[in-house]
């Protein structure tokens, strides 16, 4: 068993093995560990050259990792906390999304930029954003989020294995949970823009990410003790979404709900509810819901959780949907 936390450090631990070009940068990776402490050890063990401590400036790190890949490099960089990206908001999304498609595909940037993210923490303002559309809307770049340790190990290694700049988003709030990591001889991982059934059903479609997975499974368990059937599904993949295994559980389950924990307006989960619509129309039997944060900063530690979504208002959202 290890925390997610844990498993993203044997991840990453394994891809510095398999790969002398993969490097890690970021503030405090190196000595300190990370400020959750997901690098901790390996400037001990791959050395300062490897496991770089950067000075205090975003668009620095994301800018010296674009020239590094363009040198042959691996870069993984760390965001310190989510609200810390905007500084290189413009190298990630005019330099880092855009190099393959200006060079007419002769030129790869292999970046994986590490950001934890979201709420849950009692963290202090910039320290608790859900900025994952900023990064979907822009092509070109991969945005992944994980949910388990499970997939925090197979995902951090197949992101720094692939040839696109990817951002690899962190639940902050999920880095102490435990859980089992597949052993290397279980076969090939879920591919990394697959999405997760993680509880099958009959009745509802969940449709969530990151965070909000295990919110929404414990949803689905309350509802079950009430004879309701959940589906939840974790996308794992923003940015390509696997829109056929969603399309596959909605014409099944003819409702969805769509969860997470960024604002709902203009959030991810209007893209999901536009391709649900579109494409399982004529098997909705009830208009596609959103659960999420509302549309105002991120608040005070002390009232964090009255922003989150929780358990009473996804099942509120599922109560609509099935008495459509």
């Amino acid at each position: 068993m290890l925390t997610l936390c844990q498993a993203l450090n044997s991840g990453l631990r394994r891809a510095m093995e398999d790969d002398d070009k993969v490097l890690l940068m970021g503030e405090d990776v190196g000595r300190l560990g990370g400020v959750f402490r997901v690098t901790d050890g390996l400037q001990k063990d791959f050395g300062e050259a490897r496991v770089v401590d950067t000075t205090l400036a975003e668009s620095g790190i994301i800018g010296t990792a674009i020239g590094l890949a363009l040198r042959g490099y691996r870069p993984v960089c760390e965001i310190q906390f989510d609200g810390f990206v905007y500084p290189a908001f413009n190298q990630i999304v005019s330099q880092l999304a855009k190099m393959r498609a200006r060079t007419g595909g002769r030129t790869s940037l292999p970046v994986v930029v590490r950001i934890p993210v979201g709420g849950g923490i009692g963290a202090v303002e910039h320290h608790s954003e859900s900025n994952e559309a900023y990064f979907a809307h822009t092509a070109g770049l991969r945005v992944v989020y994980c949910a388990s340790p499970d997939d925090a190990h197979w995902m951090i290694r197949q992101a720094v294995a692939g040839d696109d700049p990817v951002i690899f988003y962190e639940p902050k709030r999920r880095y102490w949970v435990k859980g089992e990591v597949t052993p290397e001889d279980a076969g090939p991982p879920l591919p990394l823009d697959r999405a997760r059934v993680v509880r099958p059903g009959a009745d509802v479609t969940l449709l969530t990410y990151g965070g909000t997975v295990a919110t929404c499974v414990a949803a689905a368990e309350a509802a079950a003790q009430e004879g309701r059937d959940i589906e939840v599904i974790d996308l794992r993949s923003i940015s390509p979404l696997d829109v056929a295994t969603v399309e596959e559980s909605v014409r099944r389950t003819g409702r969805a709900v769509v969860v997470h924990e960024a604002p709902t307006f203009a959030g991810f989960g209007a893209e999901v509810v536009a391709q649900v619509t579109s494409r399982c129309f004529y098997s909705l039997e009830a208009p596609v819901e959103r659960v999420g944060g509302f549309n105002l900063p991120y608040p005070p530690a002390k009232v964090e959780e009255e922003y989150l979504p929780d358990l009473d208002r996804i099942l509120d959202a599922v109560d609509r949907v099935l008495a459509a």
